[in-house]
């Protein structure tokens, strides 16, 4: 028979996923509309504004990177990366884009 502790400790484990697991499903809608204000912003302009919103289409890209921003914070605030690794990770795809991009060209 389990003790009361190990029994909070796997439900701790089981909302903590489930909390980690919406969070994800969140980050990948918002990172879909990330995408959509992307292709807006060369399609129509990055200065157009958007008639339904009256925002520019740079306000409304600056608002969906601020929603995925926020998410990635929550996401690390349940420990699923460290910021060692997120800075890691960082530092790989900027060497990646200094090979393969013009990015980084003065």
């Amino acid at each position: 028979m389990m003790d009361l502790g190990t029994i909070e400790k796997i439900a701790h484990k089981k909302k903590r996923a489930k909390k980690v697991n919406e969070i994800l499903d969140i980050l990948q809608e918002e990172c879909a509309e990330v995408i959509q204000a992307i292709s807006k912003c060369r399609r129509f302009g990055i200065d157009e504004i958007q008639i339904k919103s009256g925002q520019t289409q740079r306000e409304q890209l600056v608002q969906e990177i601020g929603d995925v921003t926020l998410l990635i914070e929550l996401l690390h605030s349940y420990q699923l990366f460290t910021q060692q690794e997120l800075r890691t990770a960082e530092r790989n795809k900027a060497n990646k884009l200094t090979k393969w991009s013009t990015i980084y060209e003065v």
